[in-house]
């Protein structure tokens, strides 16, 4: 009788979590592909279904195989029937997005669109031709806005994957407002915090995501070519600080007035924390390491299954592309 209790409470709880569910959010990492789907719940975000999938190192992102070897990694991943629905937010990989910082351009004449695209077109890393390049802005603090752009195939390429895994694309989702949607959800929820300036690190294999926010207010965002995998040296740590501090620098030419109050490791267990003590030692920052996995809700099995699968994996871009 105990068990059919427990089994009926399951499956209401299971039905619940569907009622509630948000979109899956798809991080497509440069060594990995991560999909993760959270829910509202009445105490807090619980998570429904996640599963990381290694790219073989055989497989070079961008080509033919890897948009096989995708679909085939997302199929495996949505085998198991966790994931409620077909609506994904998906994001492109931080290396194939450009970010820049601008003030907000005073539009005389024509499409704002085209003035801010004016002002970049000469920095960006491609052919910088309009109707092949895809373009956000999102507005800051101080009459600045974060503009990011990347070309129209790259984006047409990750929409045929999910084409052919029988994915439904809500939105193409941008990393930097993942990272700050999974900041503000799971280690900004104080009154004192929607005031705070906070740097958010997001330590990926073979790149570091900055973000500096106020609570869900995006202020500055950079993505360094220094991951995990180079970090053993000290050395290399010591250059990646010396660009995180570039970027404070940037940031203090940009906002008058904007302290940097606190650092937040989003990437969590997926790097050792002696790294996290070093740079934070080194930016003489205030830190904290932000484990989204610890921060979410799980069915006990569950919770043991991903954490002894998956439990070093970096979930914050899947986990705030979700809540988006």
């Amino acid at each position: 009788m105990q068990h059919m209790l427990l089994w009926a409470k399951q499956i209401d709880m299971s039905r619940l979590l569907k009622n509630r569910a948000c979109a899956i959010g798809v991080d497509v990492a440069d060594d990995s592909l991560r999909l993760a789907q959270l829910a509202n719940g009445s105490e807090g975000i619980n998570l429904i279904a996640g599963s990381c999938e290694k790219q073989p190192e055989n497989v070079k992102p961008g080509t033919a195989n890897w948009q096989r070897w995708a679909v085939e990694a997302i199929h495996k991943a949505t085998a198991n029937n966790r994931f409620h629905g077909k609506e994904v937010i998906a994001s492109v990989p931080a290396s194939e997005v450009f970010i820049d910082h601008i003030r907000m351009p005073k539009r005389k004449d024509g499409n704002l669109q085209d003035v801010i695209f004016s002002k970049i077109k000469q920095q960006l890393p491609f052919e910088p031709v309009k109707n092949y390049t895809m373009m956000k802005y999102i507005p800051t603090e101080q009459d600045y806005i974060l503009v990011m752009a990347t070309q129209r195939r790259i984006i047409d390429r990750h929409l045929a994957i999910y084409e052919k895994a029988g994915l439904k694309i809500k939105s193409i989702g941008v990393w930097p407002v993942a990272l700050t949607n999974c900041y503000a959800k799971f280690f900004g929820r104080h009154t004192v915090d929607r005031k705070a300036i906070v740097m958010l690190l997001d330590i990926q294999a073979n790149c570091t995501n900055l973000v500096i926010c106020r609570h869900t207010n995006l202020i500055f965002a950079c993505s360094i070519p220094i991951g995990a995998k180079r970090l053993n040296d000290e050395r290399i740590i010591t250059r990646l600080v010396l660009e995180l501090t570039a970027c404070r620098r940037r940031l203090a030419s940009i906002y008058q007035n904007a302290r940097i109050e606190r650092l937040i490791f989003l990437s969590g267990r997926a790097v050792d924390a002696e790294i996290y003590t070093t740079i934070a030692k080194q930016l003489e920052i205030q830190a904290q390491m932000g484990d989204c996995l610890a921060a979410v809700e799980m069915v006990d099995s569950y919770r043991s299954e991903i954490e002894a699968r998956d439990g070093n994996v970096n979930w914050a871009t899947a986990f705030g592309l979700s809540l988006s």
